[in-house]
């Protein structure tokens, strides 16, 4: 095919989409693919993106959206793991450090679990992120080195590999690019293409909704939900999904090493409660999933058992000493960075806390230095937030609502300030909401 047929073809595709067509496997992985290679100018692909956010993509269309996403690169090689592999992804909130607890309760449990995570990005923090606030601590490993410790320890949690799913990641700079992020399809292709590609046998994704999550609201949510998990059957996978609240701020640490020291007080059996509640349910999903004969309170009890008998802590402290960090932080957290300033955020009045801009939090804690908007941005590990008082909470005034961990006094005034207009204080008292609100499963 000559490059004028290629060009007029394409061409085709792109009208076929922007009036409306349900396009072919073959289309859709024509586009990707040469996308990838650098064989489709970004104009065409922009104008692709667009027609099919404005039209929409059917399930067929995601699906084959995601194998070509998948085959744009390569996958990795689990094959020397011995037993069941299982990984889990969030799709992003504010406090969310479940992975760093999760993580090891799950090879506590006897599963395999080759993690690859993320940077922060906005308002939402990054795994990476948190984890390299640890002195000396290493999220760069070579394949290698990464199965190699998945087997002798059962866990590992490094950075993408370059070549895992590439069309990925340059579809998303072009979707930032051309207002397109917001697609349930992109966002569904985006997240399964880079979890079929790490290989593991039982994928668990964590949908976040609320106001510190992407996704707004549970109607949203669900339709997310649904298409993640039929695109996992499709790979036949072993898949659930988990749609869980972010209306406040998960635990009460917001900031890279405030949250490390966090998820290590739950990993001790200790740590706010909604934090381990979510880990152990999070935790009793995958179980269920991977032991069908197993009860859902068994899956609990088990789940919980490994964070109060020490050993998803003896789990943690194995990956931290694997690769490299200085695991005495674990006994004693003041060997994690620290903020020179700290200040309170106080009530203006008496009541109860009746919602949390939860978005705001994170933004709060992005202007302090611990978050980026835009990936070669650097980030401050020791600052963040404190959070004291949470929904429900009946609150006195001048009664801390926050604390500010910061490292320049401007800033600090500035977190301040949008931490205490993200709080609304009213004289009825509401329930806090379900940490949980629904999961699909197999």
């Amino acid at each position: 095919m000559t490059e004028g047929e290629k060009t007029l073809r394409v061409l085709d595709i792109i009208t076929a989409k922007r009036d409306g067509a349900e396009l072919s496997e073959s289309d859709i992985r024509q586009l990707v693919l040469d996308y990838a290679a650098d064989r489709l100018p970004d104009y065409q692909m922009a104008a692709f993106l667009m027609a099919a956010y404005i039209r929409g993509l059917s399930l067929n269309e995601t699906i084959a959206l995601t194998w070509a996403m998948v085959d744009s690169g390569t996958t990795l090689d689990l094959s020397n793991i011995t037993g069941t592999k299982v990984d889990k992804h969030s799709s992003g909130g504010v406090g969310d450090k479940t992975t760093l607890v999760l993580v090891p309760m799950l090879a506590a449990c006897g599963l395999k679990v080759p993690k690859m995570s993320g940077r922060g990005l906005g308002f939402t923090g990054g795994t990476l992120d948190k984890l390299e606030s640890i002195p000396g601590f290493t999220t760069s490993l070579s394949v290698d080195q990464f199965v190699q410790q998945v087997e002798q320890i059962g866990a590992a949690i490094a950075g993408q590999t370059a070549d895992l799913v590439p069309a990925d990641k340059k579809i998303y700079a072009l979707r930032d690019a051309t207002a397109t992020v917001d697609s349930i399809p992109y966002i569904a292709a985006s997240i399964m293409s880079k979890k079929i590609a790490c290989s593991s046998d039982v994928i668990l994704i964590d949908v976040k909704v609320g106001s510190g999550a992407f996704m707004k609201d549970l109607a949203q949510a669900r339709e997310l939900s649904n298409m993640l998990f039929a695109i996992g059957q499709s790979f036949n996978r072993k898949v659930a999904v988990a749609i869980t609240d972010m209306n406040q701020p998960l635990g009460r640490a917001v900031g890279n090493a405030l949250e490390v020291a966090e998820a290590i007080d739950a990993l001790k059996g200790q740590g706010p409660s909604d934090l381990r509640e979510l880990c152990v349910q999070l935790c009793a999903i995958i179980l269920h999933l991977v032991e069908h004969h197993q009860s859902h309170k068994e899956c609990i009890r088990y789940a919980s058992t490994v964070l109060d008998n020490g050993s998803a802590l003896e789990v943690f402290r194995k990956i931290v000493q694997a690769q490299g960090g200085n695991a005495s932080i674990i006994d004693d957290a003041s060997l994690l960075p620290r903020a020179r300033i700290k200040e309170d955020v106080p009530s203006p009045k008496n009541g109860f806390i009746e919602a949390i801009n939860c978005a705001s939090i994170g933004k709060a804690s992005s202007i302090l230095g611990g978050g980026r908007e835009r990936k070669e941005d650097t980030i401050n590990p020791a600052v963040g937030i404190v959070i004291y008082k949470k929904l429900g909470d009946a609150v006195e005034y001048g009664e801390r609502l926050a604390v500010v961990h910061a490292d320049d006094v401007d800033r600090a005034s500035t977190a301040r300030d949008i931490i205490a207009n993200a709080y609304s204080i009213g004289t009825h008292q509401h329930p806090a909401p379900s940490l949980v609100h629904e999961v699909i499963s197999q």
